[in-house]
């Protein structure tokens, strides 16, 4: 049976990315893709304070096995201060089925 693998969705303010992305990286993943966007909603809500929210974002993409998906949720959340409103959100998924995906090898 193959090994259970995540797929970690991290979306935060495109300032933070790049050091979400190293975190990403330190923490185990072996890879990563990421892509930037335009998010809404939480400025909306917040009114006045929305204004200090960047509409620009960046979207990290990271598939990795249970444990390397936990570690770099982890990672994101302290990188991309995702405990602080407005600031981002990440997610993990199930892969049921994947194709061209190598881990890193283990030391």
């Amino acid at each position: 049976m193959p090994e259970s693998l995540r797929l970690v969705t991290i979306v935060v303010q495109r300032k933070r990315g790049q050091k979400v992305l190293d975190a990403a990286l330190a923490a185990g993943a072996s890879g990563a893709t990421y892509f930037y966007a335009q998010g809404t909603g939480v400025r909306e809500r917040l009114g006045f304070l929305g204004r200090f929210i960047e509409a620009e974002k960046q979207v990290i993409l990271v598939v990795a096995n249970a444990e390397r998906a936990c570690q770099v949720l982890d990672a994101a959340r302290v990188a991309g201060e995702l405990d602080n409103p407005g600031s981002g959100f990440a997610y993990v998924q199930d892969v049921s089925d994947v194709a061209g995906f190598f881990p890193a090898a283990t030391t």
